[in-house]
Order: C-alpha cells, then sequence, then structure tokens
C-alpha cells in the first residue's frame, strides 16, 4: 500500500510538474519572442498554444489533456533535427517544471515520505534537465531558451 502510494504521488507530482512547467517556460517564451500571439498572451498572463487556446494564464481551464495534446501538436509532422530541438524544449519546460513542484513540496509538507520524494525528484529532474541542455547545445550550437 505504502509504495502504491508513493507511486501514486510520483504521478500526480509528474503531471502537475508538467502543467506548471509549461506555464512556467511559457512564460519565459513569451518574454523571449515577439510574436503575433504576444499581445493575447500577455492581457491573460498565459501562454500561446499551437491550438489558439491560453495555458495557465489568470482563471485558467485548461486540463492536463489539453495540455498534453498542445505539447505533442509541437511534435507533429516533425522529423529530425526539427523534431528533436521541440522535443528537447517540451521535456526540459516538462521537467523545469516538476522541480518547481517538488521545491513547493519541501516548504509545503510535513511528510517526510513526499519530501525524500521531492528531493529525488530535484537531482534526478535537474541532471536530466542538464543533459538536454546540453545536447541541445552541441547538436544545435545555440543555447535551449
Amino acid at each position: 500500500m505504502k509504495n502504491n502510494t508513493i507511486f501514486g504521488g510520483a504521478i500526480v507530482s509528474v503531471l502537475l510538474g508538467l502543467f506548471i512547467g509549461y506555464a512556467v517556460w511559457g512564460n519565459k517564451a513569451m518574454d523571449n519572442n515577439m510574436n503575433m500571439n504576444m499581445g493575447m498572451s500577455q492581457k491573460t498572463g498565459g501562454h500561446m498554444m499551437p491550438d489558439g487556446t491560453v495555458m495557465g494564464g489568470m482563471g485558467s481551464t485548461m486540463s492536463m489533456e489539453s495540455m498534453m495534446t498542445g505539447m505533442m501538436a509541437n511534435l507533429k509532422g516533425k522529423t529530425g533535427n526539427e523534431f528533436d530541438k521541440a522535443f528537447l524544449t517540451e521535456m526540459v519546460m516538462h521537467h523545469e517544471g516538476a522541480v518547481v513542484m517538488a521545491q513547493a513540496v519541501l516548504t509545503s509538507t510535513d511528510r517526510p515520505e513526499l519530501k525524500k520524494l521531492a528531493n529525488e525528484i530535484i537531482v534526478a529532474q535537474n541532471k536530466e534537465v542538464s543533459q538536454m541542455r546540453a545536447w541541445y547545445k552541441m547538436w544545435f550550437g545555440t543555447e535551449l531558451k
């Protein structure tokens, strides 16, 4: 039972981390990219998805399914370097979101099991983010934003 609870908590953490990461990364992307979506995104405080929905904005009701659909839409039809860049971008965003969530656990719970899990997530996800950023720079000659 304890393992199921920890596993369930890990799944919830990763899924929520994905949502938070997309919102956090999406706002970074808005700051770095002046584009047609900028005005809408600034008004709502969210990130314009490929399907035109705004994620992470004030009063956002975007579901996990919608978010995953948007992330997968960013990969659809891409191959080679274009696919690799999109995949690494989405995964870094996902992992950074998991780290943000795990950091929140450290300040918001008294449960040692959750604190242990959060610390493990932070270490593992940061390591993977560093690896993916290094690959991106090595393969494409530029930093992943």
